[in-house]
């Protein structure tokens, strides 16, 4: 009896003289047990959150079979190592998915390559997300599944990064947006390296309709990741503060995203009207008849390539500015 109470006495004493040390034991339990809620949980919200997503895509054809399964990998991936970067996916997949959708009786008497719903496979699905999926895997090896700020004193690899994050979703963001509500556009669209106006569904041909929606889909993208940095961050005042400059950098690389896909599909993709579809078509045939670009790339390079440009752009941007 007179030794348990001695045990406690000394215990007591022991928090009376050393309350720091005891509060950093605890503090350090506590990180420790959050790291592991990280390791364990998110991954496992990630599974279900990406598995529920492409299950309903499939059924609702936004994606096939193929793009579901893509889907599935690419969301667990973002939304495993950060609920930031799963964010960024989700808003250009939901909001590309829904204008895919708006209008579909006129896209399909001007689109040749139309599909319902849009039926995405998984060619598509990688050449949208496949750079960002590298970039975000390169940021859990560097972070671990720490969500960082844009911040180039703490460090301009990490800045770089998150920037380039950023700027390939606006540019897939802002390409969708442009080219599904672009071509319900009454005006006509105009040839980017000519000025000349040219069939609605010409690669390259622009509208003013077009180019303000990429720079709102932009813009959308770049809310985004302010609006979940605040919760999943820990930054200074000042550096907080700034990173709401991200909305206007990232509503210009949804709109110069646009311009260089416009650019790659006017001069490096084919384009040509068929006589017997009475439509504009991607390759050259008999019946097919030239209206601009050399038969080089398609649309899924095209998109890579335009994506790639547009991130490298906004990585050093960040870098810049951050």
């Amino acid at each position: 009896m007179l030794s348990a109470q001695c045990e406690h006495t000394f215990f007591l004493l022991y928090i009376f003289l050393f309350p720091f040390h005891h509060n950093r034991e605890n503090k350090n339990h506590m990180l420790r047990a959050a790291n592991m809620d990280k390791l364990l949980i998110q991954p496992l919200i990630a599974l279900l959150i990406s598995s529920l997503i492409a299950a309903r895509a499939y059924r609702r054809k936004s994606l096939d079979l193929s793009g579901a399964i893509a889907g599935f990998a690419v969301m667990t991936i973002h939304i495993a190592i950060g609920y930031r970067y799963g964010a960024l996916l989700l808003v250009f997949f939901f909001t590309s998915s829904k204008l895919t959708k708006v209008g579909e009786d006129k896209k399909r008497r001007v689109d040749a390559d139309f599909k319902e719903g849009g039926q995405r496979n998984w060619v598509q699905v990688l050449s949208n997300s496949g750079i960002a999926s590298v970039l975000v895997l390169v940021l859990w090896s560097k972070t671990g599944l720490q969500d960082k700020c844009l911040d180039s004193k703490e460090s301009v690899f990490i800045t770089s990064l998150i920037g380039g994050v950023i700027g390939h979703y606006a540019c897939c963001n802002g390409d969708t947006w442009s080219s599904e509500l672009g071509i319900l556009s009454d005006a006509q669209p105009r040839l980017i390296t000519t000025f000349k106006p040219v069939r609605k569904g010409t690669n390259g041909g622009v509208t003013k309709a077009g180019l303000l929606a990429a720079a709102a889909a932009g813009s959308v993208i770049g809310l985004t990741y302010v609006v979940f940095g605040f919760p999943t961050t820990k930054c200074t005042y000042d550096v907080a503060l700034k990173q709401l400059l991200v909305i206007p950098i990232s509503t210009l690389a949804g709109l110069c995203g646009s311009l260089i896909d416009s650019l790659l599909g006017a001069t490096l993709q084919f384009s040509g009207f068929c006589t017997v579809r009475n439509k504009v078509v991607g390759k050259p045939g008999p019946t097919v008849k030239k209206i601009s670009g050399l038969n080089y790339l398609d649309n899924n390079a095209v998109n890579v390539v335009s994506i790639l440009l547009t991130t490298i752009l906004t990585s050093i941007a960040c870098t810049c500015i951050f």
